[in-house]
Order: C-alpha cells, then sequence, then structure tokens
C-alpha cells in the first residue's frame, strides 16, 4: 500500500482551481502520463458520476474507471477506482489563504499484481510523479491571467 498527503500552494481563485481539478477532462493538462480522462455517467459531476482514465505508467497502460465519493463545491472532490489493475482513493482538500488556493491531495494506492508490493523504486516513482502533477498544475493556472480553463 502506497500512502502520502502533499499540498501545493497557487496565487488563483479557489473556484477556478477546485473547477479545473474536478473537471476529468482536464486531467491529461498536469497529470503526468494520463493521455484521456472523459466523465462516462450522465448528468452534472457530483457525487457517484464516474469516469475512465486511460495513463501510462512505468511502460504499463492502465484503463481504470473511478467513481467520486466526496464533492463539496470549492473544498472537496475525492474519487476511488471502480475497475482496473489498481485500487486507489484520491482526495483533494481546497482553502482560501490570502488570495492563494491551498490544494491538498491525500492518496491511497494498492498496486494490486501490477506492480511489485512493497516496491522502493515503485513507491518513489509515485510520489515523484504526484509532486512533478502538482507543480504542473501550479504552472498552467498560474500562467493564465483569466478563467478559460
Amino acid at each position: 500500500m502506497l500512502s502520502f498527503d502533499l499540498h501545493t500552494l497557487i496565487y488563483r481563485p479557489l473556484q477556478q482551481v477546485f473547477r479545473f481539478i474536478a473537471t476529468p477532462e482536464n486531467d491529461f493538462q498536469w497529470q503526468y502520463g494520463t493521455l484521456a480522462s472523459t466523465q462516462i455517467s450522465n448528468g452534472e459531476l457530483g457525487l457517484g458520476t464516474l469516469f475512465r482514465t486511460v495513463n501510462h505508467f512505468m511502460g504499463h497502460r492502465i484503463e481504470s474507471v473511478y467513481q467520486i465519493t466526496e464533492f463539496e463545491p470549492n473544498k472537496r472532490y475525492g474519487f476511488k477506482t471502480q475497475s482496473g489493475p489498481m485500487d486507489s482513493h484520491t482526495l483533494y482538500t481546497f482553502e482560501a489563504i490570502q488570495g492563494r488556493t491551498k490544494v491538498n491531495i491525500c492518496t491511497r494506492i494498492s498496486p494490486g499484481d501490477l506492480f511489485k508490493t512493497g516496491s522502493v523504486a515503485v513507491e518513489k516513482t509515485v510520489k515523484k510523479q504526484y509532486r512533478e502533477n502538482l507543480a504542473l498544475l501550479k504552472g498552467i493556472l498560474e500562467a493564465c491571467p483569466t478563467e478559460t480553463h
């Protein structure tokens, strides 16, 4: 089981940051290895919404379906796997701090048979990837002064 918590501060309004992160179709822009991410259930994004992702990680093509398990606009956005080679649960929390948005991410991943459990190399690679994702997210949102996302 891989488990870690990370955070970043983004110099953008909380609503803009939340909306960008909580839109699955934006994932490929800031999540390393994400080739596609699409909502597959009907209706507005919220609790119970399903989305499918296609990723490339450590030489493997990974297709997964996720269900949104927590959705409180501008405060919490969480999801867990419904199908795919790994079990994971991710929760983003958001907080406005003096004109910035603090984004916290808490992730728990069980790689199943895809990767050797307890592998230090896999754990380091995954954590590094999530750190890079947050840095890319920050860069994208701060580079765009208007809400075009």
